[in-house]
Formats: structure tokens, C-alpha cells, sequence
């Protein structure tokens, strides 16, 4: 029989669930990240191929990450000399140092209350998961990708940017948004707004859809 018990999900625009769980760093709690931006992501194994390349990508980004005022934190349901053995395989095999801290989730408490065990995909494994949480501690973008496909860490670095910088300037971005481009003026909220939208000043199609430069 299925068991049809619902996974518990963490909610966009909510505090992200609450951990404190042993790193290859040491003890790490949600709180220790407070004032930063966090990117939180599980990978399903270690000593994987495609769980490798993910790593490095991220280590290659890492002080691109660290000068947006984010901090990097991995995820998977292996033990902490896993962690450790893997961490050391990577240097030594491909020249990649693993800088950030891997949390090992063996009770796996901290994979289930972010929703990144998929029973449908593994009842034993993280699915690949990448939680980017602001420093309030909330939760602001959450992405799932396979088993068998790795994920773009130069996308996750292009969200960020893109969160950070609607942040700062009050406005949305269009589609694959990247500094340099016009971004999109929030949509007016009365008629009498959005009779006045032409004459603001900004690249204005129609009403509902302008576009300013930053």
C-alpha cells in the first residue's frame, strides 16, 4: 500500500525551517547564519559523479558568493567522515578545495523538514535541492532538480543577484534578468496610477508593463 502521508514542504516568503546539525565545520544552526544570506543545498550521495561536479562548481563560486554576503552549506544524508573522506578525494582527485561546511543528516531531520526527501525519487537519499534564505532568516527561493541531472550553480548565483538587487531597488525581473538590463517597474495599483504610467518617465509598453534601467 502507498503511504500516502504528505511530505512536509517549507513555504516561500516564510522562516525557514529551524536546524542545528553537525558540519564537517563544526555545529552549524540556522541563527549562526543571521544577517547573511544562506544557500542551503542536498545533494544525494557522496563519492557520486554527478554530486562531484555540483561541489566544484560551488567551490568555483564560492568568492562570488561571499561577496554578495552569502554563504554556502551542504547537505547529505552520509555520515561526517563521508563528508570528510570525500572532501579530501575532491582535492586530491580534481584539485578542488570543499571550503564551505557539509552538514551530515544521517537521522535525516534536517533533509525532511525542508522537503528534500522524494519518495517518488529515493526514500534514503536527498534529492538535489537548492533553498536560498535571506539574512531575516526567510525562506526566498526553493529549487528541485533530479536524481540524474545536475543542477546550474550559475543560475542559483544569477537568483541571488536578481533577489538582492529587486530587493534594493523595489522592482521584479524579467526573465534570465542579469545586472545591466532594464528591470520591470511594479505594476500600478489604481486607475488613476496607471493613467498617470505613461508620463512617469519609464519604457512603458501599456500600462501594466514598464521598464526602468537601475
Amino acid at each position: 500500500m502507498t503511504d500516502m502521508t504528505p511530505i512536509p514542504m517549507p513555504r516561500l516568503n516564510e522562516p525557514a525551517p529551524d536546524f542545528d546539525a553537525p558540519t564537517t565545520h563544526g555545529q552549524k544552526k540556522l541563527a549562526d547564519y543571521r544577517g547573511k544570506w544562506l544557500i542551503l543545498f542536498s545533494h544525494p550521495a557522496d563519492f557520486t559523479p554527478v554530486c562531484t561536479t555540483e561541489f566544484i562548481a560551488f567551490a568555483g563560486r564560492q568568492d562570488k558568493f561571499a561577496a554578495l554576503n552569502t554563504e554556502l552549506l551542504g547537505l547529505s544524508i552520509d555520515s561526517h567522515y563521508s563528508h570528510i573522506a570525500w572532501v579530501r578525494n575532491i582535492k586530491e582527485k580534481f584539485g578542488t578545495d570543499i571550503r564551505f561546511p557539509i552538514i551530515a543528516d544521517l537521522s535525516m531531520k534536517v533533509a525532511s523538514a525542508y522537503g528534500m526527501i522524494q519518495p517518488g525519487a529515493s526514500d534514503t537519499a536527498a534529492v538535489r535541492a537548492t533553498f536560498i534564505i535571506d539574512p531575516e532568516g526567510v525562506l526566498r527561493a526553493m529549487v528541485y532538480y533530479p536524481m540524474n541531472a545536475g543542477r546550474s550553480v550559475a543560475e542559483i548565483y544569477r537568483l541571488l543577484v536578481a533577489l538582492q538587487t529587486a530587493d534594493e531597488n523595489t522592482c521584479a525581473m524579467p526573465e534570465n534578468w542579469v545586472p545591466g538590463e532594464p528591470v520591470i517597474v511594479p505594476t500600478p495599483k489604481t486607475p488613476e496610477e496607471a493613467e498617470a504610467r505613461a508620463s512617469q518617465g519609464y519604457d512603458t509598453v501599456d500600462w501594466y508593463f514598464s521598464t526602468r534601467q537601475l
